[in-house]
């Protein structure tokens, strides 16, 4: 069994696509982070994904920088070209994405390209575990199954 995409995102708390605009300030999305307890928000524009702001970003393009988080606007600091997965992916295939690019947030996209969520590391982390822990119940049942047999 592999899991996908859409599982991850239909079992996941916050289902609300949390975004900003590419004239939002580094505070403004920061408070934005804050309030939804997340690590990166999505930066769209008129419905299109134009890149992501994570606190990684603010960290690596901002302050060390010496940007102003109230003057620097997320055209300075996100990350534009921005990797997607597809709602039918598999979540290794997700693992993989973000291992090989060093990120740890993937929007996923349905067959019009259009955002439909976003999942994190640990996402796919809790993702992959479920499977593993199915797959070995699996195997449990099926040799106690055999030998009772």
């Amino acid at each position: 069994m592999i899991t996908k995409v859409k599982t991850l995102l239909e079992g996941k708390e916050l289902q609300e696509i949390v975004t900003v605009a590419p004239t939002t300030t580094v505070i403004e999305a920061l408070a934005v982070l804050e309030k939804y307890k997340i690590g990166a928000v999505l930066v769209m524009e008129n419905g299109e994904l134009k890149g992501i702001f994570s606190e990684r970003d603010y960290a690596r393009k901002g302050i060390i920088k010496g940007r102003k988080a109230k003057s620097t606007s997320m055209n300075e600091v996100m990350t534009s070209n921005v990797i997607t997965a597809k709602v039918t992916a598999g979540i290794r295939d997700c693992m993989e994405l973000m291992s090989n690019g060093h990120f740890r947030h993937l929007p996923v996209v349905n067959e019009d390209d259009k955002v439909v969520g976003v999942l994190s590391v640990g996402d796919i982390v809790n993702g992959l575990i479920k499977e593993q822990r199915t797959h070995i119940n699996f195997l449990e049942n099926y040799i106690s199954g055999s030998i009772a047999g």
